[in-house]
């Protein structure tokens, strides 16, 4: 019997691999990862699970299902197609069509097919079923989930695109969403290997530094959040409570400082407060580019705080044994963790983005502290 006559009575086997999936390993942990959540989906079910559940996959499973099928298969394509759209609680064939006509620039219009009819027929059979078994699960987690998923989804597909298909290049992101944030690498080349797109960084790509869900944030402005600490001495007190905490661990890291150079130091001059106390002994600069926090800032510090009315570059400065780089900065920051401009460099930066030696300031302000030296 011919060596080939396997593969043809059962197509979805490669005849050269033997492999049911068209891309290797990671296409199993993708069908794994799908099979997981489906799975706690049965076994605990909750609102959260479910919508952001739905989000996570719509943005990691399905995405790269919908551009690369796992399967050799159409059958067993059309079969993880089917199962998907019951983990999702919506017609996988329905965000195919939908996501397709967004790569093309074209208006979506709703294009009936087989598969499209028995995903239809499986979601609403599942609804059915929820509504005659347990009306108020459906009710009261399952709907509510779901349209928590959907916002969350819509909210994503949004800001990856507002003013621009944009890119997020944070590690721990691509990690958890198999490098979903290099969206315009991903827009240049749709169909991808995802493991491949950060070769593809586009050099004129826009970019955030912030992940698609949480860039609403970029509208929250720093400067009147700064505002709102100098009306509260409460905020006030709070504020320099864990900043001093998170500075004091850095201690070990500060030996030997005796000039420090702020930047951004004005309105709330959180640093040089804390680093008054701290660092008795040090000689303290605020540069500050803005006068009128320049101001604000020595209504609140006493004398032997020194000021430079100026914009920091990122350049070398051989003047100062600690330079402190404010969450604020609108430099190049990677620049700085990559070359640090002092012999000691603190950035403060958001919690999720640990450089060099690093602490937490407070999981409430988003914020921690990043020590990195020369």
């Amino acid at each position: 019997m011919p060596a080939t006559l396997p593969c043809r009575t059962a197509p979805e086997i490669d005849c050269e691999s033997g492999s049911v999936v068209r891309h290797g390993g990671w296409d199993v942990l993708f069908i794994g990862l799908a099979l997981v959540h489906g799975a706690l989906l049965l076994l605990v079910p909750s609102i959260p699970l479910i919508g952001i559940g739905l989000w996570w996959n719509a943005n990691t499973i399905s995405h790269n299902f919908i551009h690369r099928p796992f399967f050799r298969s159409r059958s067993l394509n059309a079969a993880f197609s089917a199962g998907l759209s019951l983990v999702l609680g919506w017609p996988q064939r329905l965000w195919r069509d939908r996501h397709l006509a967004h790569h093309a620039d074209k208006p979506w219009r709703r294009r009936w097919s087989k598969q499209l009819v028995i995903e239809l027929v499986l979601v609403t059979g599942l609804w059915a079923m929820l509504l005659v078994f347990s009306p108020r699960f459906l009710t009261t987690v399952y709907f509510p989930g779901l349209l928590l998923g959907l916002g969350l989804c819509q909210l994503q597909g949004r800001f990856e695109h507002e003013h621009g298909t944009t890119s997020h290049y944070g590690w721990l992101y691509n990690l958890l969403f198999f490098n979903d944030g290099y969206h315009v690498e991903h827009h240049a080349h749709p169909s991808g290997y995802w493991r491949d797109l950060p070769k593809r960084i586009e050099p004129s790509a826009k970019t955030s530094r912030w992940p698609a869900i949480l860039r609403w944030l970029n509208r929250c402005d720093l400067d009147g959040l700064e505002r709102l600490v100098l009306r509260s001495q409460t905020l006030q007190r709070f504020v320099l409570k864990t900043h001093e905490q998170a500075f004091r661990a850095l201690l070990p890291g500060l030996r030997g400082v005796r000039r420090v150079g702020i930047v951004g130091g004005g309105l709330f001059p959180r640093t040089a407060l804390v680093l008054q106390r701290i660092l008795p002994d040090a000689r303290i600069t605020v540069i500050e580019a803005d006068a009128d926090n320049l101001m604000t800032a020595k209504q609140l510090l006493n004398g032997s705080v020194h000021y430079v009315h100026e914009r920091f570059d990122g350049s070398p400065r051989h003047d100062y044994d600690l330079l402190v780089i404010p969450l604020a900065f609108d430099g190049n920051r990677a620049a700085i963790y990559r070359h640090p401009p002092a012999p000691a460099v603190v950035v403060h930066d958001w919690f999720w983005r640990p450089r060099g030696t690093s602490v937490i300031v407070s999981l409430s302000l988003l914020k921690r502290l990043n020590l990195v030296t020369v």
